[in-house]
């Protein structure tokens, strides 16, 4: 019995204006054959994967493919998207026969003439492996599941929770699915409702008792804690991809029950389409969030800056909140991230106790911030390098280049070469700065960076500032989704008919 594992994980933002590159693959680490196995069994879906298929009594062989990941960004080049198929093809071809696939995919990935990456590369796989194979492949929530996709496989499995404090059990849920068709005969039996509405990231946090995200996730684990039912997921997909078939979806995966299926994803699609208006956020002007910031002086305020989210896919070089924080004094740190190789190359050649002299961000994203100048002291030059656990990962090794701490009165900001996770904890400690005794720390994250701050911060805050991964998303030229869709337009009346795929 040979199972062969692999990944392709990159969520695009199409209103970034910064091309994914193959370069940007292999900066976070492309991996190939075995060395998949050795280097990621405790990592993420990887590690779910691979230790769950350890603890069947069958023992199957797991054969590595490839691990193709990159940090969010733009659309993938052509040429990126053409070899990253070519990869997974070919080490697929080279791995057979196989009796079945896991993939740990994204599901939110855009290629400039391929705005549906993953079922593209889904029909290639179904293509070597034939039509009886097994293919089970894992999506984050935040996914734009497509027709295509559940046609090309016989199970999604999606994750549960924002923050995505779930990855590894993803891995080792879709595991139990394979299992169960492979090994128990299982015949999947999928319904699929696509619905015409896209909500904001920020208040879709699955760990708020009071929230509708919550409400929706028990529903989704109660599901699965039937019988017949193989997996349920509701996708909330980004906002900021401009594509056909752009919207929520839910996903209902039964052992044969047409029915069963047909009924639980119609309850799921009209539990959230009811509950739309309840993911608008509160969001805070500039001013007036770091004004509170400065007025808490016993404790860590958290401000959020999503639509510079860098984990949504943003540039991560907005000057908004930077601009404001250098006009206070602060008696505490204030910390900042910056996505800037320039000023990484720049404050090097300064050297640690040198001075800075020059213009920061606008520069990667220059339409909606413009670069700042600054004067400020080099105070430490590092490796952006360290192991991410929490939101997005476990046990996932992050190298985001040489690195830079620019100290302005008490204003650090923590300037990275390569985009990455600017919200971790992990990032300011690896700058040599503890996070949790700042006066204020900016997150650019819209929703995850909570599973790190909200049990330590005394007020945490969303900032209204303009950016490539706004709240206000609808107020944006989208000139390819399509229409009617909520809420760029306004409507009531809509009813769920899911589309049932039997394999």
């Amino acid at each position: 019995m040979r199972i062969a594992i692999g990944q392709l994980w990159q969520e695009t933002n199409t209103f970034n204006p910064l091309p994914t590159t193959r370069r940007d693959f292999e900066d976070f680490g492309v991996v190939r054959g075995q060395e998949v196995i050795a280097r990621f069994h405790d990592t993420n879906e990887l590690g779910g994967f691979i230790q769950s298929l350890r603890g069947w009594r069958e023992q199957p062989e797991i054969v590595g493919l490839v691990r193709l990941p990159a940090w969010p960004s733009g659309r993938a080049t052509p040429e990126t998207f053409a070899w990253l198929r070519e990869e997974l093809v070919a080490a697929l071809q080279r791995a057979m026969p196989v009796d079945a696939v896991l993939l740990a995919l994204h599901g939110a990935m855009v290629a400039e003439e391929h705005p549906d990456v993953e079922g593209e590369v889904l029909s290639a796989v179904r293509e070597v492996i034939g039509p009886t194979t097994p293919l089970v492949a894992t999506l984050d929530l935040h996914a734009n599941v497509t027709t295509r996709m559940i046609r090309e496989t016989d199970s999604l499995v999606l994750y549960h929770t924002a923050p995505h404090i779930d990855v590894f059990e993803t891995g080792q849920r879709a595991a139990a699915v394979l299992r169960r068709i492979f090994v128990e005969g299982a015949r999947p039996t999928t319904a699929f409702a696509k619905i015409p509405a896209v909500v904001p990231a920020e208040r879709a946090n699955t760990e708020d008792p009071n929230s509708i995200s919550h409400r929706h996730k028990r529903s989704l684990l109660e599901l699965e804690r039937h019988p017949h039912i193989l997996a349920a997921g509701l996708a909330t997909v980004q906002p900021w991809l401009d594509i056909p078939e752009l919207g929520t979806a839910v996903v209902v995966v039964t052992d044969g029950q047409r029915e069963e299926s047909i009924v639980a994803c119609s309850d799921l699609a009209n539990a959230f389409w009811a509950s739309r208006l309840e993911y608008q956020p509160k969001l805070t002007p500039v001013a007036e969030a770091v004004g509170r910031a400065l007025a808490n002086q016993d404790g860590l305020t958290v401000i959020s800056d999503p639509a510079d989210a860098t984990t949504s896919g943003a540039t991560g070089d907005s000057t908004w909140l930077l601009a404001e924080l250098l006009r206070h004094d602060w008696p505490r740190p204030a910390l900042v991230t910056l996505v800037s190789p320039e000023v990484v190359a720049a404050a090097a050649l300064a050297g640690v106790g040198g001075e800075f002299s020059g213009p920061v961000g606008g520069v990667r994203d220059h339409r909606f911030s413009q670069p700042l100048s600054l004067t400020a002291r080099v105070e430490r030059l590092f490796g952006a390098r360290f192991v991410l656990s929490g939101h997005l990962a476990r046990n996932l090794p992050i190298d985001m280049g040489r690195s830079a701490v620019l100290r302005h009165g008490n204003v650090r900001i923590v300037v990275t070469a390569r985009s990455g996770p600017h919200f971790a904890p992990q990032l300011f400690e690896a700058a040599g700065l503890d996070p949790f005794t700042a006066q204020v720390l900016i997150a650019k994250s819209p929703c995850g960076f909570r599973a790190a701050y909200a049990s330590r911060a005394k007020e945490i805050l969303v900032a209204a500032a303009p950016g490539c991964a706004p709240s206000d998303f609808a107020n944006y030229p989208y000139t390819q989704i399509d229409r009617p869709l909520w809420p760029w337009d306004q409507f009531d009346a809509w009813r769920p008919e899911p589309v049932v795929f039997e394999h």
